[in-house]
């Protein structure tokens, strides 16, 4: 009898342990589910925003381009043939306007009158973008502009709709349009490069010019300087003679980094970048992919490391070396921006609530 009272002991506490290891693994189970979702919706959006396919049951977005950029027309694009886009129409037809589900406004155009925004009240679900690739210093009355937009559009990566002025595509990755880079080990026979047109001689990087061409010989190109040569790639046809090509940027801000920097990347040469932090510059390249100004305490010890690097092509090659690693897509303005624009809408169907401090968030 003893004995069979002990065996039941065990037994029941054997239904007891199985219950309870059984509980707790169903218990983990909804935990990590739970993590994983919840990991899952807050994973950041690739640098940059990545095209895809939007095809489905929803309907068509019309997108309506208010004005075109500058006043300078371009051809509309159709997203779907250039960039994989569906479910697309994009139109600069102002008869549109009554049924658009999104209107891009480019900031310039209507900050310095040249057009005015549209008419309100807008329909009913309609999301006004804000456009502008230019700086804060170059974009004048945003206070005007307070309350009025449904999404940002620039190349601030903190943008509702992001699209920088280039980025890089790993090795191995499939980018339409993207341009591999080649490593060269054959000396170049200038040094310093610089390609300007907005000269203004308050601009940092005009005293940053004179105080570099005391030590080292800098050629000038453009408004300023000596005429670029013709074609399309003038530019970069032009910077691969030459082993650095001073990527200066007219002012400096978060994000603000432009095709001056793509396009020397492009002819091989070692970028020497003013603008945002170094930091901030590592965002899009590689660390060793370029020379900032701040790594220096003195403009003379910069121009002492470039005179260096051109007479040790080991260490010149410290610079030169990530590029096989990688490609360079620049996205074309402005087409590629619209088909952006209209996928974001897309995705962002049925959010109408405004962007408020426009100005404090575009200039910090």
């Amino acid at each position: 009898m003893g004995v069979g009272c002990r065996s039941n002991r065990r037994l029941n506490w054997s239904k007891k342990d199985v219950f309870f290891r059984v509980s707790c693994t169903v218990a983990a189970l909804f935990a990590f589910l739970f993590l994983l979702g919840v990991c899952l919706r807050h994973l950041p959006e690739p640098l940059p925003l990545q095209h895809r396919s939007v095809s489905g049951s929803k309907r068509e977005v019309t997108l309506l381009i208010w004005t075109h950029p500058f006043g300078r027309y371009r051809e509309l694009p159709d997203c779907s043939a250039l960039y994989d886009i569906d479910g697309c129409v994009v139109t600069d037809d102002e008869r549109a306007y009554t049924h658009a589900d999104a209107v891009v406004v480019h900031h310039r155009d209507v900050a310095t009158g040249s057009a005015k925004l549209p008419p309100e009240p807008r329909p009913d679900g309609q999301k006004w973008v804000w456009l502008n690739y230019e700086s804060p210093v170059h974009t004048p009355a945003l206070w005007s502009m307070e309350g009025v937009f449904n999404l940002t559009m620039s190349y601030r990566a903190d943008s509702d709709i992001f699209l920088p002025y280039g980025y890089l595509v790993p090795e191995g990755v499939q980018k339409h349009g993207g341009h591999p880079l080649q490593v060269s080990s054959r000396s170049r026979p200038r040094l310093v490069a610089w390609v300007v047109s907005n000269w203004v001689e308050s601009h940092a990087r005009v005293a940053f010019y004179h105080e570099l061409r005391q030590h080292v010989q800098v050629d000038v190109f453009g408004r300023a300087g000596r005429k670029l040569p013709e074609g399309s790639m003038s530019v970069i046809g032009l910077v691969k003679r030459y082993q650095f090509y001073l990527a200066l940027e007219n002012s400096q801000h978060t994000d603000y980094i432009t095709e001056k920097l793509w396009n020397a990347v492009l002819a091989g040469a070692v970028p020497v970048v003013l603008g945002p932090a170094r930091k901030n510059y590592e965002r899009f390249l590689p660390p060793e992919a370029f020379i900032h100004v701040d790594d220096f305490p003195t403009v003379q010890g910069l121009a002492r490391y470039l005179l260096m690097l051109k007479r040790d092509p080991a260490h010149l090659m410290r610079h030169l070396r990530w590029r096989r690693d990688f490609s360079v897509y620049q996205p074309v303005f402005w087409t590629e921006h619209y088909c952006t624009a209209c996928m974001a809408v897309r995705k962002n169907r049925g959010r109408t609530n405004m962007v408020q401090d426009l100005t404090l968030w575009f200039e910090s």
